[in-house]
């Protein structure tokens, strides 16, 4: 009887054993895993900074003006080239047109006929 109780506890042991061996093997391989992940957060985290850096000096408003006049041909807007357009679609210039210019020696009366 006692040998079948010390054959039955040296299976236990070892089976207890090879779990443990088991499980430390397991232990090894997610603490190798987590610190790969951890690399390379890292190395993601490095990367968002540097594309923020980068996001922040392609967004400079000369950069943009530059890009804007050069590959889109647009131009600074001025009152002489606005159109402000009504409800009724009618169109009304920013800046009403300058009076006919009259001569120095024109009389009055064809200056005012001319308005």
């Amino acid at each position: 009887m006692i040998t079948r109780l010390n054959l039955l506890l040296l299976l236990a042991v070892i089976g207890t054993a090879l779990l443990l061996v088991h499980t430390q093997y397991q232990s090894r391989q997610l603490y190798g895993q987590y610190y790969r992940a951890q690399a390379e957060a890292r190395t993601l985290e490095t990367e968002y900074e540097r594309l923020q850096v980068e996001r922040r000096a392609q967004a400079t408003p000369l950069r943009i003006e530059t890009l804007v006049k050069d590959k889109l041909k647009m131009r600074t807007t001025t009152p002489a080239i606005t159109l402000y357009v009504r409800a009724d679609g009618t169109v009304i210039p920013a800046v009403p047109p300058a009076p006919p210019v009259v001569p120095a020696g024109a009389p009055a009366a064809a200056a005012r006929s001319t308005r």
